[in-house]
């Protein structure tokens, strides 16, 4: 699986941004395949140019909490930018997704001066979307 370390590894090898809009696509096909029945208006992102669709399912180990989130969309570098945030937020618990500020990690990457305003704005609501699930799986924990 990869880490938001790896990921950082090879945004750090890459310098032409051709390639890294290449290897973001490649990460966004990595991502496993969204059922079709989770491309629901539940699932759906607004906010976002492109359909964007991310599927949450929380689960409980005991008192501890944890967040998986599997994503989806129609355009092969929202996929990718969906494969990072999921590898920077599935799997985690919601104090980790609250504590973690991906805007601030895609801009350590360069995607503020990379991304549309469009692209940017949803890559925004998808944070704050996951940031507001773990708001909710807290004040119901």
């Amino acid at each position: 699986m990869t880490t938001i370390d790896d990921i950082r590894d090879n945004f750090a090898l890459l310098e032409d941004w051709d390639d890294r809009y290449r290897y973001v696509i490649e990460l966004g096909r990595t991502l496993d395949p969204l059922p079709e029945a989770e491309h629901s208006a539940e699932n759906k992102v607004q906010g976002c140019v492109s359909q964007v669709w991310l599927s949450k399912q929380l689960e409980r180990n005991g008192a501890d909490v944890v967040l998986n989130y599997r994503g989806d969309s129609d355009a092969h570098i929202v996929r990718g930018l969906i494969a990072i945030l999921l590898t920077l937020y599935s799997g985690k618990s919601p104090q980790h997704i609250l504590a973690t500020n991906a805007i601030e990690v895609f801009d350590e990457f360069g995607f503020r001066d990379h991304l549309t305003p469009q692209r940017s704005n949803g890559l925004r609501s998808m944070v704050e979307r996951i940031r507001n699930d773990a708001r909710a799986a807290l004040a119901t924990a």
